[in-house]
C-alpha cells in the first residue's frame, strides 16, 4: 500500500513538473505563432504611420507587406538560432536551468513589444519577434529532452508527447486571446504581443521546486545521490533499481566521453540510420503542409458562407482540432506505439490531401464542395496532431545516448526551423503556380514519409536505448555478417568521478 501511494505521489510530481516546464516552454511556440495573425492590420498601419512621421514618406502597399513579412518570418530565424543555442545550454546549465534561463529572451521580447508603440519603433517589434523565436527554439529542443530523460520507460512516450499537447494548447490559447473582444483590438495589440510573459513568470515561480533530469545528474554530473533523489521524487518508490540500472548502463556505454558535436554525428557510421531517421521526420513535420492548411482555412470558410466577422471564431476550431488530436495521441502512444501513429498519421494526411485537391478543383462547379473542403481541413489537422506533431519530438531522446542527444536535437531543431521558413516562403508560389493542385507536393511528402517510417524506423515503445540501437544495427548489417563488439561494457557507478559526458 505504501508503494502504491508513493508511486501515485511520484506520478503527481511528474505531471506537475511537465505542466510547469511546458507552460513556459513549448506552449510559447504555439502561442506566438497564433497571436501574430490577429494584429496584422493594426501593426501594418503602425508601420506606415511611423514611416510617415519619421521621413514624411507614405509607404506603398507592397512595401508595408514586405516589412510585415519580415516581422512574421524573423520568428523562424530566431527559432533556428535558439535550436543552435539549445545544445550548449543543455550541457552547460542542465535541462531545468536552461529552461529557466530561457525566460531571459522571453522577458526582453515582452518588454520590447510593450514599448514599441510608445517609442514609435516598428524595429522593436522585429527584434521582439526574433527574441521570442529564440525562446521557442530553445524550449522546443530542451523540453522534450528534459521530459524524456525524467520519465520512467513505460511513461516516456506519453510524457515526452506532452510537449506537442502544450504546443497545440498554445495555438488555441493564442487564437482565443487574439479575438477582438480581448487583446486583438487596436488599443491592445502591444499587450497581446507581450502577453507571453505571463506563462514565463508562472514557470519561474514553479519549476525551481522540481528536480533536474536524473540522467543528467548521474551521467553528466556524476552525482548518484542527487539522481536517486530525483528518481524517487519523480517516480515514487517503484522499481527504481531497474531504472537506475538502465542509467548506469548508459553511463558505462558513454565511457566518459565528451559531448558529440553536431558535425561529428554525420561522420559516425554507427548512428547513420538514427540520424537519417531524425532528419527525415523533423523535415517532414514542417514540409507536410499542416501550416499551409491554416492559410487556406480562411478562404475556405469564406467560400462556405461564413462571414468575415465570424471566421476568427471558426478558426479556433482548427487549433482545437490539433489540441484534441495530440491529447488522443498522448493516450494511445504507449498502447499503439510510435511507429504506427507516425506512419498512419502521414497516410491519413496524404489521403486528405487527395480529397482536398479534388474538392478545390470542383469547388466552383459542384454544390457542397466547400463543405467537403472544410471537412478536409479539420481531418488534415487531426491526422497531423495524432501522429507527426506528437511523435516527432520524442525520437531524438529515444534514438541517441547522452553524449549524442544534445547534438541530435540541435540538428533536428535546425532542420525544423529551416523547413518552417522554407515552407512559408514557398507556399504562396505554389498557390500562384499550381492553383488547386498546390497540395500535390505535400501529398507526395506525406507518402514518402510514411514509406520511410514504415520500412526503416523501428518501434521504440518500451525499449531501452541498447535494444533500439540493436534494431538499427540489424538494419545496417542486413544481409551481411554483423561484427561482434569487442566487449560489452558493464554497468557500474564510478564513485566520485564526474564524467562530463556532454561537455562541449
Amino acid at each position: 500500500m505504501h508503494n502504491v501511494r508513493s508511486e501515485k505521489g511520484g506520478t503527481r510530481t511528474l505531471a506537475l513538473m511537465v505542466c510547469s516546464a511546458a507552460i513556459g516552454g513549448t506552449l510559447q511556440y504555439g502561442y506566438n505563432i497564433a497571436i501574430i495573425n490577429a494584429p496584422t492590420a493594426h501593426i501594418c498601419r503602425f508601420i506606415n504611420d511611423t514611416c510617415l512621421e519619421r521621413w514624411g514618406v507614405q509607404l506603398e502597399a507592397y512595401q508595408v507587406t514586405l516589412v510585415w513579412s519580415f516581422v512574421v518570418s524573423i520568428f523562424s530565424l530566431g527559432g533556428l538560432a535558439g535550436s543552435l543555442l539549445a545544445g550548449p545550454m543543455a550541457v552547460r546549465f542542465g535541462r531545468k536551468k536552461s529552461l529557466l534561463t530561457n525566460n531571459v529572451f522571453l522577458g526582453l521580447s515582452s518588454a520590447l513589444a510593450l514599448s514599441s508603440r510608445v517609442a514609435r519603433s516598428f524595429e522593436m517589434i522585429i527584434l521582439a519577434r526574433l527574441l521570442v523565436g529564440i525562446n521557442a527554439g530553445v524550449s522546443m529542443n530542451i523540453q522534450p529532452m528534459y521530459f524524456g530523460e525524467s520519465a520512467p520507460k513505460h511513461r516516456r512516450g506519453a510524457v515526452a508527447l506532452s510537449s506537442a499537447v502544450f504546443t497545440a494548447f498554445g495555438v488555441v490559447l493564442g487564437q482565443v486571446v487574439g479575438l477582438r473582444e480581448l487583446l486583438g483590438s487596436e488599443p491592445w495589440w502591444p499587450y497581446l504581443l507581450a502577453s507571453g510573459a505571463i506563462p514565463g513568470v508562472i514557470q519561474l515561480l514553479t519549476l525551481p521546486w522540481f528536480p533536474e533530469s536524473p540522467r543528467y545528474l548521474l551521467i553528466d554530473r556524476g552525482d548518484k545521490e542527487a539522481c536517486m533523489r530525483a528518481l524517487h521524487q519523480l517516480q515514487g518508490s517503484g522499481d527504481l533499481d531497474a531504472e537506475m540500472e538502465q542509467i548506469l548502463q548508459e553511463q558505462a556505454e558513454s565511457g566518459g566521453t565528451k559531448a558529440r558535436r553536431p558535425w561529428e554525428l554525420f561522420w559516425d557510421q554507427s548512428v547513420c540510420w538514427q540520424l537519417l531517421s531524425v532528419m527525415v521526420v523533423s523535415s517532414a513535420m514542417q514540409l507536410c503542409g499542416n501550416d499551409a492548411i491554416y492559410f487556406y482555412a480562411t478562404s475556405v470558410f469564406r467560400e462556405a458562407g461564413i462571414s468575415s466577422d465570424n471566421i476568427p471564431y471558426v478558426t479556433i476550431g482548427t487549433g482545437a482540432s490539433e489540441f484534441t488530436a495530440t491529447i488522443l495521441c498522448n493516450l494511445l502512444i504507449e498502447r499503439l506505439g510510435r511507429k504506427i501513429l507516425l506512419t498512419g498519421g502521414y497516410v491519413l494526411m496524404a489521403c486528405c490531401a487527395v480529397v482536398f485537391t479534388v474538392a478545390l478543383t470542383y469547388q466552383g462547379t459542384v454544390d457542397g464542395m466547400q463543405y467537403l473542403c472544410m471537412t478536409c481541413i479539420f481531418a488534415y489537422i487531426l491526422s497531423f496532431g495524432i501522429g507527426p506533431a506528437g511523435v516527432t519530438g520524442i525520437l531524438p531522446t529515444e534514438l541517441f545516448n547522452q553524449t549524442s542527444r544534445p547534438a541530435a536535437y540541435m540538428i533536428a531543431g535546425s532542420l525544423m526551423w529551416i523547413n518552417f521558413f522554407v515552407a512559408g516562403m514557398v507556399f504562396p508560389f505554389l498557390v500562384s503556380e499550381l492553383g488547386e493542385f498546390c497540395f500535390v507536393p505535400f501529398c507526395a511528402i506525406c507518402l514518402l514519409s510514411s514509406l520511410y517510417t514504415g520500412l526503416v524506423l523501428p518501434e521504440t515503445k518500451g525499449k531501452t536505448l541498447s535494444e533500439i540501437t540493436g534494431e538499427f544495427q540489424r538494419l545496417k548489417y542486413r544481409g551481411k555478417e554483423r561484427p561482434d563488439p569487442a566487449g560489452a561494457a558493464q554497468a557500474g557507478y564510478q564513485l566520485g568521478v564526474i564524467l562530463h559526458s556532454t561537455a562541449l
